[in-house]
């Protein structure tokens, strides 16, 4: 394909207008000027940043009534780019990331150009002192964050996506509202035949944070584990991977109340309606396995 048409797409539920105002100015610093950039209010008015700034391309804000999480919020975003239907990629940020580099939407091009099975390319996660936390890297164990390459997931604070590859598998999970729905994504992409690339050059600069500072963090993160598991795997492999993690979480976690509210999720995802169950081929297990993380762990 030739160079393609990419969008910005954020989610904001509000409450960070400096973090977004900045977010978008680093938008604007980009050498290449994105086609289109919506900004996805979730469950919320959209603050006046996206009349005030001055921004490359044009700028389409979507109001949510209600807080659909990110994947819902994320879900709109790409629904208001279809409507417009000329971007090949959209580039989903944090509404609190910031794009340090101006190249960032220029290598971005170069790379889906390149590659017409590319379908996700995964952004380096940063904070202010350019640490990488190791849960943000792509891999099993110790991994050197500077060591891109194919992977078999990405990280939901930035990243881009081919607008093609999700018209084929599908969009964001909505149900599971937050945690897990990157690695749904994933594995139905790899299921389809799609690349997913870790470029650590396309850096994300981002605060340091913990996924366990969300209230809903241990319960949600439970039920859409078993969820993912019942949606996405060969039923052999349901009980490795659900025992696996519960042994994890077991050992990890130190938390009583967070361990009660680990179970409960555990035996909600067990209870509740998963959705569609597409399951993953043995021949993407293989693939998994071969680019290093099975899905099992």
């Amino acid at each position: 394909m030739g160079t393609p048409r990419i969008a910005v797409a954020v989610v904001t539920m509000g409450n960070r207008p400096a973090e977004v105002d900045a977010l978008l100015e680093s938008v604007a610093k980009q050498d290449v000027a994105p086609a289109r950039i919506v900004i996805v209010g979730n469950g919320c008015p959209l603050p006046e940043f996206a009349r005030r700034l001055s921004l490359p391309g044009e700028v389409t804000g979507v109001e949510l009534e209600e807080n659909l999480g990110c994947p819902g919020g994320r879900n709109a975003a790409i629904a208001r780019l279809r409507e417009f239907g000329d971007v090949d990629v959209v580039v989903e940020l944090d509404d609190d990331g910031l794009l340090v580099d101006a190249e960032v939407l220029r290598r971005v091009g170069e790379l889906y150009a390149a590659d017409e099975r590319l379908g996700i390319v995964g952004f380096r996660i940063a904070d202010e002192l350019g640490e990488t936390q190791q849960r943000h890297v792509p891999r099993i164990g110790k991994s050197d964050p500077m060591r891109g390459g194919y992977v078999t997931g990405f990280l939901g604070g930035g990243h881009a996506l081919r607008m093609a590859m999700l018209d084929e598998i599908g969009d964001w999970p909505a149900a599971f509202f937050f945690a897990h729905e990157e690695t749904d994504l994933a594995w139905r992409a790899v299921d389809a035949g799609w690349r997913i690339l870790y470029a650590p050059e396309l850096l994300l600069q981002h605060p340091k944070t913990s996924p366990a500072r969300h209230a809903i963090y241990y319960r949600v993160n439970a039920r859409n584990r078993v969820w993912l598991a019942r949606r996405r795997l060969p039923f052999a492999l349901v009980p490795v991977h659900l025992g696996v993690w519960t042994l994890l979480t077991v050992v990890r976690n130190r938390s009583v109340s967070g361990l009660r509210a680990w179970f409960g999720g555990f035996v909600e995802g067990l209870r509740e309606p998963a959705g569609e169950r597409r399951a993953m081929s043995w021949r993407t297990v293989w693939r998994l396995t071969r680019l290093g993380r099975p899905p099992v762990v």
